[in-house]
């Protein structure tokens, strides 16, 4: 089934491009699709956002919206002990929700490094916990078959180096505030840092399969970009150490071809496949359980199961992915709220995955009907019809008819069958020639979005 999918998917970028263009860094179209085919087909991934920001649980960005010094933020460093931390079963509850690859974050924004690096005292091994977050974690959801990817933090509220930027918890009013805050600053250095840091984390690991660099902000005044974190050759490095790993699009590098592999549209859902230049590129949205990527106590913008659902199959329905954020507390566990959806949607997941794995955006000759989403696998020439609002009995698919060889329910595989249009005294109802009828049970399956699968004609 996979080798079908690489198959397809070689050829769609293929006919975007020539065979023999070279994409950049010496790889080719057909060479950078191979490299991420298990990305596209996997579709679904847990993202995670932890350090010491758990502690006051009011935001990952707390730090800068309180406008925190490094003294009056050192009390969380003091503090940080997750007694109940296990990985293992964080894996589990991630393997079990139907997620394939799982991103942590290595180091936030506030500097906090959760792994043991050598070239830095602000690190998890230094806090009363004692041990090196990452490799426990690393080691845990490989156990559970997940592919793991690193976010890195470049910025960094806390390195001496760092100048002061306007989103920098100490940001500055006037240009004179900036020039003394920023005097004595190196940012040589600090790119030294960046890159010794990321050669820890890809080295020190075993096998990385994605790469996360997280932000630039060039535009306006006291931003910064791809100068600032010598971003060429710092993805030189990354592709050197790691030559099959998946990077995000945040460098700075969108005009440089080759330096990016995907896309990310940040907690909002795209109109349609994302394209670059007219050709469709991939992309994954990045979305929270709620409207924090840190664990916030107080926060109440919790998303209901459908909702999640919903995020992932119009992802997979626009030929995308979807990384789901968790926020863990500062003792190292899954808040209940958490544990509920990602029970729930492993509970769909069990039974309706096939029409996520695997699949992309529905061929155009096939109409969305409407309160739905479709999905494609074309390896198996499947066409998934998700009913985001369940239709009473008679359910009809325009244009649909002489395309459909069989039709059922994917949670239990139970046969729909085709219908005729119905004629009595006071109705009759109308049905264009290629209009296909399904007779749908009256009462809605128990699936919180029921999936009709149709097996297409060759």
């Amino acid at each position: 089934m996979k080798r079908g999918f690489l198959i397809l998917l070689l050829l769609f970028f293929v006919s975007l491009c020539s065979p023999a263009q070279v994409v950049g860094f010496n790889e080719t179209v057909k060479e950078k699709t191979e490299r991420m085919a298990w990305w596209t087909a996997d579709r679904f991934g847990m993202f995670i956002h932890w350090g010491l920001y758990a502690l006051p649980a009011r935001h990952e960005w707390v730090k800068r919206y309180e406008r925190m010094t490094d003294e009056e933020y050192q009390k969380y460093f003091e503090l940080f002990n997750p007694d109940l931390y296990n990985p293992h079963e964080w894996a589990r509850m991630a393997r079990a929700a139907g997620m394939k690859y799982a991103v942590i974050t290595s180091k936030h924004h506030d500097g906090f490094c959760c792994f043991d690096s050598e070239f830095t005292d602000y690190k998890v091994t230094n806090t009363p916990y004692g041990k090196d977050l990452l490799k426990e974690w690393v080691d845990a959801f490989r156990d559970e078959g997940l592919k793991v990817g690193f976010y890195y933090s470049l910025l960094d509220w806390h390195h001496p180096d760092y100048t002061i930027d306007r989103n920098h918890p100490q940001s500055a009013s006037t240009e004179e505030e900036y020039n003394e805050l920023n005097k004595g600053k190196n940012m040589d250095d600090y790119r030294i840092y960046i890159k010794n840091q990321v050669r820890e984390l890809l080295t020190n690991y075993g096998k990385i399969d994605i790469m996360w660099l997280d932000y630039s902000f060039p535009s306006g005044k006291h931003g910064k970009g791809r100068d600032d974190w010598d971003s060429m050759n710092l993805l030189k490095m990354v592709r050197e150490l790691q030559p099959g790993i998946i990077i995000n699009d945040r460098l700075d590098l969108l005009d440089v071809e080759g330096g990016w592999d995907f896309t990310t549209p940040e907690q909002y859902k795209v109109s349609e496949w994302p394209t670059r230049n007219g050709k469709k590129i991939p992309w994954e949205t990045c979305q929270t359980f709620s409207g924090s990527w840190g664990y916030y106590r107080d926060e109440t913008t919790w998303k209901s199961t459908k909702q999640l659902l919903v995020l992932l199959i119009e992802s997979v329905s626009k030929g995308g992915n979807l990384l789901l954020n968790v926020g863990p507390t500062a003792r190292g566990t899954f808040d209940h709220r958490v544990q509920d959806r990602l029970n729930s949607i492993g509970k769909w997941m069990r039974f309706n995955s096939p029409s996520i794995y695997n699949c992309t955006q529905a061929p155009s000759e096939f109409d969305k009907p409407e309160n739905s989403l479709l999905t494609f696998n074309p390896a198996t020439n499947r066409l998934y019809i998700h009913l985001l609002d369940y239709p009473l009995h008679r359910y009809t698919l325009k244009g649909y008819a002489g395309k459909v060889k069989y039709a059922q329910f994917l949670h239990d595989g139970s046969e729909i069958i085709f219908g005729k249009p119905r004629h009595n005294v006071t109705y009759q109802e109308e049905r264009q020639k290629d209009d296909l009828i399904l007779i749908l049970p009256v009462l809605k399956p128990d699936v919180e979005i029921p999936v009709i699968e149709l097996i297409l004609e060759q």
